[in-house]
């Protein structure tokens, strides 16, 4: 069997396209699988530093107002589409997952072009117009939440990261603060804006670090590369990273997040019982407050908008939180169980039965 899966340019897409494919070599070794993506995206480093095979095709994307770039759209999702009939005719495959993006777009039209039976995963509350279209040619289609309005849809979760998935928090707390410097038994509050940092999260944490510090806390902090922040010494440990690398120690080590609410993180949150309080970015359609909502409904984070986020909110909202250990054991449980931490197999139960039923069209 041989698998192509598209799901470039943003982490966003990327790292669950990539769950998946572990997900199915776990299963059976000899199934092969190719990534597609552009030179663009952060898929050109990602997906071969996981031992997978990169594709590449050209960019389509769509631009938002009329002009130049408009007209010459048509030119290119037909350069892509014969880009990506290419890569799925040369590698025989048998199934296409796409994730989204601008790469998902030429593959679904290349694979049903082909006759290659097609798999939809909509990562967020909103399909893009990419997924809007492959729901169309397809029956197989997932989502990461509930209640996503795409054809054909049914809620599997959002595949996370094996490390992440299979983590014991509790069982690997003391391993993960001495892993960063932190004391074993004070209450840890986790910042973190994403792979570049956020300003907001950054000021508001630094902001209140001496009142955090002043009830006992501790925090570890990725502010992100190229950021600073002013933390004066002394007091908790208050450990300032630009970049953290082992999210299962980061997780485990902490009792509360303050953080965005991508896709990601807060499926992640969800699977390991983290609660946390969710920043969603001021820009775009919105989507980010989408998503947390669920969970904060549920019980299993808090929501404060991104201007109201400051140092003041995270010393009179955070600090009592962190010191009511009862408090955050209910948000923990109840955000364990909004999360789903076998997205990934759900997934690939689904592209088995998609791949499946390319043979049985054969027979």
């Amino acid at each position: 069997m041989h698998v192509v899966i598209a799901g470039g340019g943003t982490a966003g897409h990327i790292e669950p396209a990539l769950a998946l494919a572990d997900a199915l070599r776990r299963r059976d070794g000899t199934i092969g699988i190719t990534a597609l993506g552009t030179s663009r995206g952060l898929e050109t480093r990602l997906v071969p530093a996981r031992g997978y095979q990169l594709a590449l095709i050209p960019p389509v994307p769509i631009p938002r107002r009329p002009g130049p770039e408009l007209w010459r759209t048509p030119a290119r999702l037909r350069s892509a589409v014969r880009a990506a009939t290419d890569v799925l005719r040369d590698h025989k495959a048998d199934v296409l997952v796409g994730f989204g993006g601008y790469v998902a777009g030429p593959a679904y039209i290349a694979a049903r072009r082909l006759g290659v039976p097609i798999v939809v995963h909509e990562a967020n509350p909103r399909p893009g117009w990419a997924n809007r279209l492959g729901a169309r040619l397809t029956r197989y289609v997932a989502t990461s939440f509930p209640g996503t309005p795409i054809s054909h849809g049914q809620y599997v979760g959002l595949p996370i990261r094996r490390s992440i998935a299979t983590l014991d928090r509790t069982a690997r707390r003391t391993q993960a603060r001495a892993a960063y410097g932190l004391d074993e038994e004070r209450p840890t509050l986790l910042v973190t804006g994403g792979s570049q940092g956020a300003r907001r999260l950054n000021n508001a944490a630094a902001g209140a670090a001496a009142a955090l510090g002043a009830a006992g806390v501790q925090v570890l902090h990725a502010i992100g590369p190229g950021n600073t922040v002013d933390v004066a010494p002394g007091g908790p440990p208050y450990v300032v990273l630009a970049y953290l690398d082992r999210m299962d120690l980061a997780y485990a080590a902490a009792d509360l997040a303050l953080c965005r609410a991508g896709a990601n993180t807060v499926s992640e949150m969800a699977a390991v019982g983290l609660p946390a309080a969710y920043v969603p970015l001021p820009i775009g359609n919105g989507e980010q407050e989408l998503i947390a909502a669920p969970l904060v409904s549920a019980g299993g984070g808090l929501m404060v908008a991104d201007a109201e986020c400051t140092p003041a909110w995270v010393s009179d909202t955070l600090t009592p939180l962190l010191l009511d250990p009862d408090r955050l054991a209910t948000m923990g449980s109840a955000a364990a169980r909004f999360g789903r931490r076998d997205a990934d197999e759900r997934l690939a139960d689904l592209v088995l039965v998609a791949a499946s039923s390319k043979g049985a069209a054969r027979s």
